[in-house]
């Protein structure tokens, strides 16, 4: 595999942190550019983050003197720099639109971790594992936007990560029903509890915007392309309650689901221990070797115990029993800025060199 160069864009805020972390030493990615607001261009990389670095690791040491440049003025220097982009911008979403877009038609194609474009029927919402086919898609995008390698790729958003992957490989049984509850770390709001003190020993329900991401987007995951365009999956309902809870890093799911036919126990636990997909097949560098796993023991999943499994990039569930209402339920946790944010958007790129979309 050929070394790629790559840019972070947005790579002062947590995400673009660690997509700095998860980049500084990775075997096909090199990066060549970061880029963030004005307000942080033309400083080094350790002066623009100064105290709000957030993560436990040190910042790489070969990006700390790197040079920030401006994400929005510097599109065309950067896209001459790099083979492609990871954007993890903190904008409104018109601005992010425009500004992923403006990458893309300089022939720079933009691995997003932004929710702006996810509800385009022409670009591809990624869950590595789940819905590779979609990147099919890129031709029919490339077309309208009338370039020949640029396009825009897109990671879901962190609070599906948990629960969708679990329920994939039951979709042949008749998924009818979905309700899942989310309780969601507050890395996902960019925060760490220094910043945030008031969610110390709190709990806020309500989380802008999340509720109808995490009942729609699965719908575009398990859709399918016809005509140039994604369409969603229309045999599933599902509802979704998402709340903040007082825990740094990973999003714990509670799921209740309802089949057509309804599977036993031991055929899902078998289901889960033995799916894996086009990561695992391909050995990519960032895919988890086991990609869910089933924890017997009845307080498991925990956030503080489980949410670094495969380097944050597996899923854990537990707790698998029937229901009253539904015909079962279970729990479910993954790592919302690895799975979640920049790593799943690291695999999804990854996937994409090596079906030789990033060519």
């Amino acid at each position: 595999m050929k070394k790629y160069k790559v840019g972070i864009i947005g790579v002062t805020g947590m995400v673009g942190q660690r997509f700095a972390l998860l980049l500084a030493d990775h075997p096909w990615f090199e990066v060549t550019a970061i880029a963030a607001s004005p307000r942080s261009a033309g400083k080094t990389y350790k002066e623009a983050v100064g105290s709000r670095w957030a993560m436990t690791d040190p910042m790489p040491s070969a990006l700390e003197n790197m040079m920030v440049q401006d994400a929005v003025k510097d599109v065309d220097v950067i896209s001459k720099a790099v083979d492609f982009v990871f954007c993890a911008v903190d904008m409104p979403k018109d601005e992010i639109k425009a500004l992923e877009e403006a990458y893309a038609k300089a022939e720079c194609p933009v691995m997003s971790n932004n929710s702006a474009h996810r509800y385009v029927d022409d670009i591809p919402m990624i869950i590595p594992e789940l819905n590779p086919e979609h990147a099919s898609i890129i031709e029919a995008q490339r077309k309208r936007l009338g370039t020949k390698r640029g396009f825009i790729a897109v990671k879901s958003n962190c609070s599906i990560q948990s629960y969708v992957p679990a329920l994939h490989p039951l979709r042949d049984f008749g998924i009818k029903r979905v309700l899942a509850c989310t309780y969601q770390a507050i890395s996902g709001a960019g925060k760490t509890f220094e910043r945030w003190p008031e969610m110390v020993d709190n709990l806020i329900p309500y989380i802008g915007g999340e509720e109808q991401k995490s009942e729609q987007e699965p719908l575009k995951v398990w859709g399918h392309i016809e005509d140039g365009k994604i369409v969603n999956c229309d045999s599933i309902s599902i509802t979704t309650q998402c709340l903040r809870v007082p825990v740094s890093n990973g999003h714990t799911a509670a799921v209740f689901v309802e089949f057509e036919n309804k599977p036993d126990i031991d055929t899902i636990k078998e289901r889960w221990a033995k799916f894996s997909g086009r990561p695992q097949e391909l050995n990519l560098p960032s895919a988890p070797k086991q990609f869910l796993n089933y924890f017997e023991e009845p307080d498991r999943p925990q956030a503080k115990l489980d949410r670094e499994l495969e380097g944050g990039m597996a899923v854990s569930i537990g707790r698998l029993r029937e229901d009253t209402q539904y015909d079962y339920k279970f729990v479910c946790l993954s790592h919302n800025t690895l799975r979640g944010a920049a790593g799943g958007a690291v695999l999804m790129a990854e996937l994409l060199c090596a079906e030789g979309w990033l060519d």
